[in-house]
């Protein structure tokens, strides 16, 4: 490893503390470096707040070392003003005479306009340092801006011979097929995406809540599929304990103002295209990750029509021997893991 991927290596690192909290901004990592010892880092403050590099350079203790740093970087800094200044103003600001880039932003706001006004004002400029594993940690942001859609994954537990949920139950709550780490896991995974969908059976039969719970984060946002609005108001899901979408098949102008929950159409008889327009409504509302839940149809959908980025499967050590099959994903399986009685295993879309 060189020294410049040793420093982009450690940038990755720190930027993870931001997972969860940045979005619909990136979750980008920084170092300052000088005399090939780290002086600074930061990371993306929740949405918002200062950019990564902002972080960095106002937690120097001197200020004169940066005109003889590098800064380190995994995603190219901003150009334009949104909710903060431009990134690489502060960079031209402080004299930094070396800027080192991870990859470049593929936000047609920034896409290499960033490095040219540095390079413009004289600063050396690498790119493309441990670009690959920068482009992986960063796959929510390019997923959202390259594909027009929030970067989805699918997540079940399924029982040693293939079921999600047993034929018939007694009580209105899920049977639980994994174990309490396996679940405490889920809901870590719940504070870190934007948000989180289920179906309209799922909602039915198991009544969930679908917030943070075992876990300390902020909670997702909540969409559920109600294609008739059959749905009571009293499921846990319309509680106040985070935002709730409701994507329905009726038309908001018929619903006068009832409803508890925030309301989208789509056009369910498109059967060939539902899990696409999902992924309109949640890219219009700049919701860039999301998890599916389920159940079992809903998970379906978005495999069918090739709408996923990863699936998280666990299978738990029971047996149901009859009930609602598991989805059938084709994918490159990357990790493997035991979870006590579980297994966890995670593919990604080829």
């Amino acid at each position: 490893m060189t020294r410049d991927e040793f420093y982009i290596s450690r940038c990755i690192q720190i930027a993870k503390k931001g997972l969860g909290t940045t979005a619909p901004n990136p979750m980008v990592g920084c170092v300052i470096v000088h005399d090939d010892h780290i002086v600074s880092e930061g990371y993306t403050s929740p949405y918002g707040g200062s950019h990564a590099e902002v972080n960095a350079i106002d937690g120097m203790t001197n200020i004169t070392l940066l005109k003889s740093s590098t800064l380190y970087v995994t995603l190219e800094p901003c150009s334009h003003y949104g909710k903060t200044p431009p990134c690489v103003d502060a960079i031209i600001k402080h004299d930094i005479p070396r800027v080192v880039i991870g990859c470049v932003d593929s936000n047609t706001l920034v896409s290499g306009k960033g490095i040219a006004k540095l390079e413009a004002a004289g600063c050396d400029v690498t790119v493309g340092v441990l670009e690959a594993e920068c482009k992986a940690h960063h796959k929510r942001f390019f997923t959202f801006h390259n594909k027009k859609r929030p970067y989805v994954i699918l997540k079940w537990a399924e029982t040693t011979d293939g079921f999600l949920a047993p034929k018939h139950k007694d009580e209105k709550k899920p049977v639980w097929i994994t174990n309490k780490l396996s679940r405490q896991l889920v809901h870590k995974w719940r504070a870190e995406e934007q948000a989180i969908l289920v179906g309209t059976t799922t909602v039915l039969e198991d009544n969930p809540s679908l917030t943070v719970r075992d876990w300390t984060g902020k909670q997702p946002i909540r969409i559920v599929l109600d294609k008739h609005l059959e749905l009571s108001q009293e499921a846990s899901i319309f509680d106040e304990k985070a935002k709730t979408i409701v994507i329905t098949s009726i038309e908001n102008s018929k619903l006068g103002k009832t409803h508890v929950a925030d309301l989208e159409f789509i056009n369910w008889n498109l059967r060939h295209s539902i899990a696409y327009q999902i992924c309109e409504i949640l890219y219009k509302r700049q919701i860039n990750s999301i998890i599916i839940e389920g159940g079992a149809q809903t998970l379906q959908t978005f495999i069918h029509e090739n709408l996923w980025d990863e699936a998280r499967v666990f299978t738990g050590s029971s047996l149901f021997k009859d009930g609602v099959k598991a989805p059938q994903c084709y994918g490159k399986l990357v990790s493997e893991q035991n979870i006590k009685t579980d297994i966890l295993r995670t593919y990604v879309h080829n």
